[in-house]
């Protein structure tokens, strides 16, 4: 016989054992009580996720997205007995903030908002992971986005990896550009497809001083110059190809290496954004990456 009310208490017993055994989202141990925060300064929009630590989350030029929320942002250290851990890695280890501050307009806001706009804005981040003392600094002005990072560990540490300024690139972005100060007519260049046989495919692979991108969608490109690195680490560019996810950007510093004890060191880029037509945009983004040279 169909017992109707013994079945629906068990479904009822079984949502409710659900429920209670979802996973939490994951809140850092610093910041605002919001999941989202989103700034907007001139041109420039940028995302900041509660889930991925303050760290970018998503960055818009004129009300576009140039990037996709679906990745992590900012710095990730890789250790061989572990694996990743920093922003949004949460798999191992969660990084442990120090301390966060926001400013809007160099006035120190004591509750940020969910919606933030004003003509400049900066987030200091500092956090600990393992040995590393690690600080961020995030800013928007004159429709730019900065980005510094400085590292220190008082002990030796060895290392898979360190990639820093994560740009995960909408998966429309469909092709890169980049130079070289000391040899400007030397270019890495090409398109970015979904075609299988360059999924998951990693381009550039070597030390430039500056790398653009085309999302032609939006008819807009991004130029992301480095402005300071230390010698030590062996700094090189690559992008990620991975067709409907993104095509992503990283830094990659102390490939297989020791970071040794003591170390302090700071990198800090630079990104401008523009628009133009697919047959235009790299002589645009040239001449605004030579532009960025002589920002500060």
């Amino acid at each position: 016989m169909f017992d109707f009310p013994r079945l629906l208490s068990l479904s009822l017993g079984l949502a409710l054992m659900g429920f209670v055994s979802a996973k939490e989202p994951f809140k850092p141990n610093l910041g605002p009580e919001l999941p989202r925060i989103t700034v907007t300064c001139g041109d420039v929009t940028l995302l900041l996720r509660q889930a991925t630590q303050w760290t970018p989350g998503r960055i818009d030029f004129r009300g576009k997205a140039m990037t996709t929320e679906s990745s992590a942002y900012g710095t990730v250290f890789s250790f061989p007995d572990v694996g990743f851990i920093g922003t949004a890695h949460l798999e191992n280890e969660p990084e442990k903030l120090q301390s966060l501050d926001f400013y809007l307009d160099d006035q120190r806001m004591e509750a940020p908002a969910a919606e933030i706009k004003g003509g400049t804005f900066r987030l200091d981040r500092k956090s600990r992971i393992r040995t590393f003392d690690l600080t961020n600094v995030t800013e928007i002005k004159d429709h730019r986005l900065y980005e510094t990072t400085t590292v220190h560990t008082a002990e030796a540490v060895p290392l898979k990896l360190v990639y820093h300024f994560m740009h995960a690139w909408r998966p429309t972005v469909s092709a890169f550009l980049t130079g070289s100060d000391a040899a400007p007519e030397k270019n890495i260049s090409g398109p970015l497809r979904d075609d299988k046989e360059v999924e998951r495919k990693f381009y550039i692979n070597e030390r430039v001083d500056w790398m653009a991108v085309y999302e032609p969608k939006s008819g807009q490109f991004a130029v992301s110059r480095l402005m300071q690195a230390p010698e030590l680490g062996g700094h090189i560019a690559t992008i990620w190809n991975v067709p409907g996810t993104y095509r992503k950007f990283y830094l990659k510093c102390f490939s297989s290496a020791t970071v040794p004890a003591g170390f302090t060191g700071t990198w800090r880029m630079a990104t401008a954004f523009g628009s133009a037509t697919p047959e235009t945009w790299e002589a645009q983004a040239r001449a605004l990456a030579a532009e960025l040279r002589n920002c500060e």
